[in-house]
């Protein structure tokens, strides 16, 4: 589920705008889907808060997968210890109010500058996000995991003492070793 932002201006800035339960940021909330990912262009600005410790816990009480957005998070401190993924750029402190508005949920976004359509897959770990379109979901899903088998496997050779010539990247010969190493493997 995704969420637009833009610039805020007099008549469309301040808090009043949030009790309204059509306001696209708090209608997403209140409206996602358990297991579903909201995403939020905030315009990569970091200086103004897009969510807080009562919103995320709101969307992890909803069954909300995580929280992605390109802007900051208040009560940030309080946000990590809740075991629920959230992706910011960092604390923030004030309102996003104050500096932008939420116009617009479930359409095609920018999010650090990346394009998020609904519906996309969200995958993040301790590095980071990244955004998979759902048409090529399950190759990547196949490739992905024949990478990180690859480099279990060359990890394993340079922890062993192998040089990075023709190990990292493999050549032809240390691909031959992989393949033999998977079929021992499986067996």
């Amino acid at each position: 589920m995704t969420v637009r932002f833009a610039p805020a201006r007099e008549d469309r800035a301040g808090y009043e705008v949030l009790v309204d339960p059509r306001y696209p940021q708090r209608h997403a909330i209140e409206h996602i889907q358990p297991g579903q990912v909201l995403v939020m262009d905030c315009r990569g600005i970091a200086t103004a808060a897009n969510a807080g410790d009562i919103l995320v816990s709101r969307l992890q009480v909803r069954g909300a997968a995580g929280l992605v957005l390109d802007g900051g998070i208040r009560d940030y401190p309080s946000v990590q210890t809740f075991g629920f993924p959230v992706y910011a750029l960092g604390p923030a402190a004030p309102a996003h109010v104050v500096r932008h508005v939420a116009v617009d949920e479930n359409v095609p976004i920018g999010c650090a500058e990346v394009l998020v359509m609904p519906g996309d897959i969200m995958v993040g770990d301790g590095e980071g996000v990244v955004c998979i379109p759902r048409a090529v979901a399950d190759t990547v899903a196949v490739h992905g995991l024949e990478q990180e088998e690859l480099e279990a496997f060359l990890l394993e050779k340079v922890r062993g003492g192998a040089a990075l010539p023709g190990t990292y990247p493999p050549d032809e010969s240390t691909l031959a070793e992989y393949d033999a190493w998977k079929r021992k493997k499986k067996s």
